[in-house]
């Protein structure tokens, strides 16, 4: 008999479980707290269940639990890098960060990434496998319980594409939110993408209030193309219609993330066309200089550049941000601590 996933069942499911079990239905409200509010790392942690009833749980469920196989603590801000390795042995990264406002954790959605943007090194393995609900939840779980520390915000801008495990990641938004569990506020919440349409649109008509971060990187369709293999597939028109249409369904101001390359997308020329795209739209750009990875020769924009193209875009009245950087001595950016794990372990199997 194939075990299930228990971590990722609702608290309707979970109820429904128990019973099937013949147990008696507080039991389910018991469990439901013991993996979602005081974070169990396994079955045997649950005392107040009998040794029956979670010999039980054994026979019948998995129980996803992430072993932290990597932690590294910046000098600079404190922030966090975490890595994670999966029950198959695949390993993920997770960040926290602390802001004034609260703690906010960045966690993984897919084990590497097959969408292939020239910047990331989330990408330069491909796309191994979707993280499972559970797995996406317990990223914020272990840091939480690693860290001592309670979380508020979350993003899923770490390694993958969330819309490209859109299921599973609607799945995560629901446990997240429950009122049973950690019960983070949705709107404490944003989700990134690169712009995969059809699921923006389907994301929409959820009518969640979490943020959709769209990554943006580009003034121009052609200019997309050269940062990002997604826009052969999807015209930047269409990818800001569905931005407009998210907006219309929700109420949620959009967030566009903007990478600025040295040189690729930096331009005057780039500020002036970006500015007449979205300045009727309600939205943020977030100014985001570029972290070099070693197999790109991409380079981040001087400081000036980047206050300079703020400014332009200021003047369309459109609100804009530059992100200030935090973990960059430990490798904070997506994918750089996942990377520097598999090479090492290449290099020691002699690969």
């Amino acid at each position: 008999m194939d075990r299930k996933d228990i971590k990722s069942f609702t608290f309707a499911e979970v109820k429904k479980a128990v019973e099937d079990m013949g147990e008696k239905p507080f039991r389910a409200k018991q469990l439901y707290q013991w993996m979602h509010e005081k974070l169990a790392a396994d079955f045997d942690e649950m005392t107040n269940l009998s040794k029956g009833f979670r010999q039980k749980l054994k026979d019948n469920f998995t129980y996803t639990s992430l072993e932290m196989v990597g932690r590294r603590i910046s000098e600079v801000d404190g922030t966090e890098k975490y890595l994670f390795r999966l029950a198959d042995g695949n390993v993920i990264e997770s960040v926290l960060m602390r802001y004034h406002h609260g703690n906010s954790v960045c966690i993984s959605s897919q084990v590497g990434c097959r969408m292939g943007c020239r910047f990331c090194a989330s990408t330069l393995g491909g796309l191994t496998r979707n993280l499972l609900p559970s797995e996406m939840l317990d990223q914020v779980y272990r840091i939480q319980r690693i860290s001592g520390e309670r979380v508020s915000n979350l993003v899923v801008m770490g390694t993958g594409e969330p819309l490209d495990n859109y299921e599973n990641l609607l799945r995560f938004l629901e446990l997240l939110t429950d009122e049973h569990g950690l019960h983070i506020s949705q709107r404490n919440v944003t989700v990134s993408t690169c712009g995969i349409v059809e699921n923006i649109r389907a994301l929409a008509d959820e009518r969640l209030q979490i943020t959709l971060a769209l990554s943006l990187h580009a003034s121009s369709q052609e200019k997309r193309k050269e940062l990002m293999p997604v826009a052969y597939k999807y015209e930047l028109k269409d990818v800001l219609d569905a931005c407009r249409y998210y907006f219309a369904q929700t109420g949620r101001r959009i967030t566009f993330e903007y990478s600025l390359v040295g040189g690729v997308n930096d331009t005057d020329q780039d500020a002036r066309r970006l500015g007449e795209m979205i300045s009727d739209m309600n939205c943020h750009v977030n100014l985001i200089p570029v972290n070099p990875i070693k197999e790109r020769s991409y380079v981040q924009s001087d400081r000036s550049v980047i206050e300079a193209f703020k400014n332009k875009l200021e003047k369309y009245r459109i609100n804009v941000t530059i992100r200030r950087e935090m973990g960059r001595d430990i490798g904070g950016a997506c994918g750089q601590l996942r990377k520097s794990y598999m090479d090492a372990k290449e290099r020691k199997n002699g690969i």
